[in-house]
């Protein structure tokens, strides 16, 4: 079988994640413990999962001009085993990083890079002894635009795209792949850019991802929204107009006995999704297929350690 083509399209974070007992109160100062620094954000966590597949996989963001900036590129090097690509800038070259010596990731992913003369956003997050993670954001995420000087007519032979941006014409563009995964976050954009997901995915549990399928315009072939260790809900459209959504229901993975972090579980999970939807399985099976790839980041200290390798077997 020929490997798919996939690609990302949204954000990446200069993150430091950390351990705290409890998240702090008005005047506390709180120690940070067990700290480390990667590339997070919906759209790099899912691109790394990704490449932890045979799928030809690509990362289309933006990044800014600062030491944050720079340091999140050289992180997409290491995490993306092929090539990242910038955009160029008045005449600099495009820059090319060497082979990812990160276990288990593919050697067919490419980055490709719209330069910002910004600062690159820092986050912090904050991981409490429940696992429970806080996300602390220094500034709104650097989008890709469809007017940066990225390959983006490549994007008509994919498989799949996974959609975290928030650029209506860099939408538009994603939608010339034969399927369109867009996160719940980005209901305003869809709406924006006139643009029909196939399947958009979200959590029920937050509140800025669980709008329900009506409100969508135009609406998306299949609205998924999981709930934990409770049974995932994926709603179609009725048959007939005015009708009630057709609802499914998809089991859960097993619950894990312990949650160590939950920072990149649904990101991951999304990512997994998309891999088995471009591979023309149904959205209930990918669903099914998807679930341990998030439960499996709930076990670790940090995401893309506990990421699982992503296969059709």
């Amino acid at each position: 079988m020929q490997s798919a083509r996939i690609a990302v399209v949204g954000h990446v974070e200069h993150v430091c994640l950390g351990r705290v007992a409890a998240l702090p109160a008005p005047g506390d100062i709180v120690h940070l413990e067990a700290t480390r620094a990667l590339a997070g954000g919906g759209g790099a966590l899912a691109f790394a999962q990704l490449c932890r597949s045979s799928a030809e996989v690509h990362f289309f963001t933006a990044v800014g001009d600062d030491d944050a900036g720079r340091e999140v590129e050289a992180w997409l090097g290491a995490l993306g085993a092929g090539n990242l690509e910038s955009e160029p800038q008045r005449g600099e070259p495009r820059s090319m990083a060497g082979p990812s010596r990160r276990r288990g990731v593919a050697m067919n992913c490419h980055v490709h890079v719209a330069r910002r003369r910004a600062p690159h956003p820092r986050v912090v997050v904050l991981v409490d002894a429940e696992g429970r993670r806080t996300i602390l954001v220094t500034a709104p995420p650097l989008q890709p635009s469809g007017d940066d000087a990225l390959p983006w007519e490549r994007l008509a032979d994919f498989d799949a795209v996974y959609f975290t941006g928030s650029d209506p014409g860099s939408l538009r563009l994603a939608r010339r792949a034969r399927r369109l995964v867009v996160t719940a976050r980005r209901a305003a954009c869809l709406s924006d850019a006139g643009v029909a997901a196939d399947v958009v995915v979200g959590s029920a549990t937050d509140p800025r991802e669980n709008e329900p399928l009506h409100t969508y315009l135009p609406a998306p072939q299949a609205l998924v929204l999981t709930d934990g260790p409770r049974a995932m809900v994926v709603s179609r459209a009725a048959a007939v107009a005015g009708g009630a959504p057709i609802l499914s229901h998809v089991d859960p993975p097993p619950a894990v006995s312990r949650v160590r972090c939950d920072y990149g579980a649904g990101d991951s999970f999304a990512a997994a999704l998309t891999f088995f939807v471009a591979h023309s399985l149904s959205v209930e099976e990918a669903c099914r297929r998807a679930g341990p790839h998030g439960a499996a980041v709930l076990l670790g200290e940090e995401p893309l350690s506990a990421q699982l390798p992503l296969t059709l077997a």
